[in-house]
């Protein structure tokens, strides 16, 4: 039997009277995943937060290999072997690779940083685990899929032999993902432990042995993942029936909603990454995009939501030129948003859930009395969208930042959805979110389109893109290369012209159609 080396022993974690962990129990072997699987604000984060360091139990026992400790502060957990790769990274956007993998474990020789000496056994450490990461590249500047690798290799770095990952498959490609499992295999192969949380069940089922499922802070069942189907871990997870199938009605297209030609868009650094784009979006319909990240989505998103400036042709909302607009005149013009960054652009996480879901309200005259914010009334409000929309809290008066990022997820989408846009554009909706949630947040994104309502969804998730869209438009290197048909294009197919293959199934030509590119002007 292989050694224990993480043993929690009726851990209980308290706020004033509220519950975030209640005499769990759990263990996870040498050589071993462990998933944990839960709702949006079940605990998960809380619990190893505890493991990691970041929080101390209110009752309990933490055993390391064994032996009990007490940790005080993230360092005696890596000191204990213990690396936390979080669902936010925690990392310096203004520092490279490098500098962020040594920030507070510096090698030093003789007083003086040794960089070129660790820089060798960091990059000895990637090559190992085939970790792609440009070490000399500021973090900023990386996609979030090298970020992630960077997070890796900085626990690995600290020699941890209990790895955690917090939802580390919730913006990755579907390559990506594939090389994360098999980095989590071979970390296992070496006698590491992995704990996994994660809300997508196809991965627990691929890359766990043993889960346990909470609920409302308290481990309600720990089963083996090879004897478990996805149905009963959604169903414990969520304590009730999920249905995972979507009924989505033929789409009863209106006039053009959102109308692109010759979309260009440059970076923050003047580097065109969005290229002479076309792209029509009608009311009633879900127009999908998919892509691998990097080829410009971001940048499009930006300009869709006049964040970065972009030179066109067209560009209409409908039916107004919204060239050279702020971001406050889309939302004028009936445009909402879903971000991908839900913590840096979606909220503002000091103000609290009543203010955030007000977000530009705050210019709204029926929002103020008496020359004030009427503070009751937007409470009351708040009250009523987290009612609606199931956003775990104590109060709609707490920060945002103290929510789990699922619940942040779904406070962004509350506010938004409320506005009753005319156009909904969704990056990412369900990033972070659990089967209960995403059964909700997409039946809401089609309630939407059958209403009449234009939505653009951007999403990594092939799946998502597949059960959602009316019709799907391909980005590879800031540009439409292709077209296709939801319903007759595979998920291998979807994803050749995703890296900008072309797909070979003759038959496949019916229902896909593949654009001439134009000259690329550097």
């Amino acid at each position: 039997m292989a050694q224990v080396l993480v043993s929690m022993q009726h851990i209980t974690k308290r706020f004033g009277d509220f519950y975030a962990n209640q005499d769990v129990n759990l263990s996870v072997h040498a050589g071993e995943v462990l998933a944990l699987l839960g709702e949006n604000g079940a605990g998960k984060s809380t619990l190893m937060s505890i493991l990691s360091g970041l929080r101390q139990p209110t009752s309990g026992t933490l055993m390391i290999k064994g032996q009990p400790v007490s940790f005080r502060s993230p360092r005696d957990a890596t000191l204990a072997g213990i690396g936390m790769v979080h669902q936010h990274f925690m990392l310096v956007q203004a520092f490279t690779g490098l500098e962020n993998v040594l920030l507070g474990d510096e090698l030093v020789h003789h007083g003086v940083l040794a960089e070129k000496r660790a820089q060798t056994r960091i990059q000895a450490l990637a090559d190992t685990y085939h970790l792609n990461v440009n070490l000399n590249q500021r973090v900023a500047e990386m996609s979030v899929g090298m970020q992630q690798r960077l997070e890796i290799l900085k626990t690995l770095y600290r020699n941890a032999d209990i790895v955690i990952l917090d939802e580390p498959t919730a913006v990755l490609t579907p390559q990506e993902i594939t090389s994360l499992m098999e980095i989590i295999h071979q970390l296992t192969q070496e006698g590491k432990a992995v704990i996994f949380i994660s809300h997508k069940l196809s991965e627990i089922k691929a890359i766990a042995d043993q889960c346990v499922v909470i609920r409302h802070g308290q481990v309600i069942q720990t089963l083996a993942v090879n004897t478990t189907d996805e149905s009963t871990l959604a169903d414990l997870m969520v304590g009730r029936h999920v249905s995972r199938s979507l009924a989505k009605p033929a789409p009863q297209l209106g006039t053009v909603s959102l109308a692109l030609r010759h979309l260009s868009v440059k970076d923050h650094r003047g580097i065109e990454r969005v290229h002479q784009l076309d792209l029509d979006v009608s009311e009633g319909e879900i127009v999908g995009v998919a892509g691998i990240d990097g080829n410009g989505q971001s940048e499009l998103l930006s300009a869709l939501t006049g964040m970065l400036p972009a030179s066109a042709d067209q560009f209409t909302l409908n039916g107004q030129d919204m060239r050279h607009r702020s971001p406050r005149q889309f939302t004028q013009q009936g445009q909402a948003y879903i971000p991908e960054d839900r913590q840096t652009v979606g909220l503002i996480l000091p103000f609290t859930l009543a203010e955030n879901l007000m977000g530009q309200g705050f210019m709204a005259a029926q929002n103020y009395r008496f020359g004030l914010l009427n503070y009751p009334l937007i409470r009351a409000k708040a009250r009523q969208l987290i009612q609606k929309f199931d956003i775990r809290t104590v109060s709609e008066q707490v920060p945002a930042a103290s929510l789990s990022g699922g619940n942040q997820q779904k406070l962004i989408i509350a506010r938004e959805l409320s506005r009753h846009p005319n156009l909904l554009i969704a990056a990412n909706p369900t990033r972070g979110l659990d089967v209960g949630a995403i059964e909700y947040v997409h039946q809401s994104i089609l309630d939407q389109r059958n209403q009449g309502k234009a939505v653009l969804l951007v999403s990594f998730e092939l799946d998502e893109i597949l059960q959602l869209a009316d019709r799907i438009v391909v980005m590879h290197d800031g540009e439409i290369i292709g077209a296709a048909n939801p319903a007759k294009i595979t998920r291998q197919e979807l994803g050749l012209l995703m890296a900008g293959s072309p797909v070979e199934r003759p038959e496949a030509q019916s229902y896909v159609t593949v654009s001439e590119r134009s000259p690329r002007s550097k």
